[in-house]
């Protein structure tokens, strides 16, 4: 398989242990919690059963909790997935993970005002963004494929720019957190809080998986947030500028995303 770098704008102390100082207070304490360094080692059902305890046990913490049972139970061996629609996750994982390994599907199709929300997360937050990057350019994908693959085929564009490079961000790592909400869509409604992602063989953990739009604001006033632009403007769900459109009052959320065809997940969470 063809490999890109990953470009991270900022260095990891190479002497940092899995854990966190112990200073660090942790509200959730699950007697449920399965010793995640044998996860792979355990049979899929009993490894599933395990893991379906834990969510269950976390169902209707606050989402700091759930936060912190994260950090407790994998240190620094998990990264947080952040569109920049919003800067919630990165501010909630950095209050527990200092320079938590934030990690950002870097598309080259990103609107401005996505990339300068990036911008406000470096300099504000304590965190460490890893820009996971596709194999190919735009200009080399065109030479390829043809220009506007993302018209002609978007599931084929999808994988090449956000599924594969995720994947290999993601391997080798023990967990990764997701900003998925069950009332974002249909095929998000039965969500789990934490789960194992098959696909990618470690753990996966959505923790405003219950929150609604109002949870979403109360966070950002109370902590007093950047804000991606496009939100404001008309894009409650916000991918890459050629695909994802203004949406009109009354439509779904998510019917900017590859308007005009039945394509409604770019394929990372399904």
């Amino acid at each position: 398989m063809t490999t890109a770098p990953v470009s991270v704008s900022s260095d990891v102390p190479s002497d940092v242990t899995p854990g966190l100082p112990s200073d660090v207070p942790f509200d959730v304490a699950l007697d449920v919690t399965p010793d995640v360094r044998n996860l792979r080692d355990l049979p899929a059902a009993e490894r599933d059963r395990a893991l379906a305890a834990v969510s269950a046990a976390l169902e209707g913490k606050p989402a700091e909790e759930i936060a912190g049972w994260t950090a407790r139970t994998f240190g620094r061996d998990v990264i947080v997935a952040a569109s920049m629609q919003d800067l919630i996750l990165p501010h909630l994982f950095a209050s527990v993970i200092p320079d938590v390994e934030v990690l950002f599907l870097q598309t080259e199709y990103h609107f401005p005002e996505t990339l300068e929300t990036l911008d406000v997360a470096i300099r504000d937050l304590a965190i460490t963004v890893i820009e996971a990057l596709p194999a190919q350019s735009v200009a080399e994908q065109d030479a390829q494929y043809g220009e506007k693959l993302h018209d002609r085929d978007p599931n084929l564009c999808c994988f090449l720019r956000k599924v594969e490079p995720l994947a290999r961000s993601l391997d080798g790592r023990a967990a990764w957190v997701t900003g998925v909400r069950r009332i974002e869509a249909s095929t998000r409604a039965n969500t789990p809080i934490v789960s194992w992602d098959d696909q990618h063989d470690l753990v996966k953990i959505n923790p405003l998986v219950a929150w609604s739009d109002e949870d979403v604001e109360a966070y950002q006033v109370k902590h007093d947030l950047a804000r991606n632009p496009l939100v404001a403007q008309g894009y409650p769900s916000i991918g890459c500028a050629p695909c994802t459109r203004k949406v009109a009052p009354g439509e779904d959320p998510r019917a900017g995303r590859w308007s005009g065809n039945d394509k409604t997940e770019c394929g990372i969470h399904t």
